[in-house]
C-alpha cells in the first residue's frame, strides 16, 4: 500500500519518490544544460537512459511546482487520507 501523500515516478525497474530534494534537482535540469549523465548521477540512476525515460514519466505540471509548495500540497493529501 502506498504512503499518504507520496508520488512516486517509474525509471526503469527503480521508482523515485518526488520530494523536495527531487523536485529541486529536476528544476535544475529543465532551467540549466544539465545533462541527462549528469541527472542520472545526482538520482542515482544507473545511466542516462534511465534519467531520460524518468524525465518522460514525470508528469509536465510537477516541473514548475516550487519544492516549498510540494511539501505543503504533500502534507495536506496526507491529512485528507487520514480524515477520511
Amino acid at each position: 500500500m502506498a504512503e499518504a501523500g507520496v508520488f512516486r515516478v517509474k525509471a526503469g525497474s527503480k521508482e523515485i519518490e518526488i520530494n523536495e530534494e527531487v523536485l529541486s534537482i529536476l528544476q535544475r535540469y529543465v532551467r540549466t544544460s544539465m545533462t541527462l549523465e549528469e541527472l542520472a548521477q545526482k538520482l542515482g540512476l544507473d545511466g542516462w537512459e534511465e534519467a531520460y525515460e524518468f524525465v518522460k514519466n514525470v508528469p509536465a505540471w510537477i516541473l514548475w511546482i516550487q519544492p516549498t509548495l510540494w511539501k505543503t500540497m504533500k502534507t495536506m493529501k496526507a491529512v485528507r487520507e487520514e480524515i477520511g
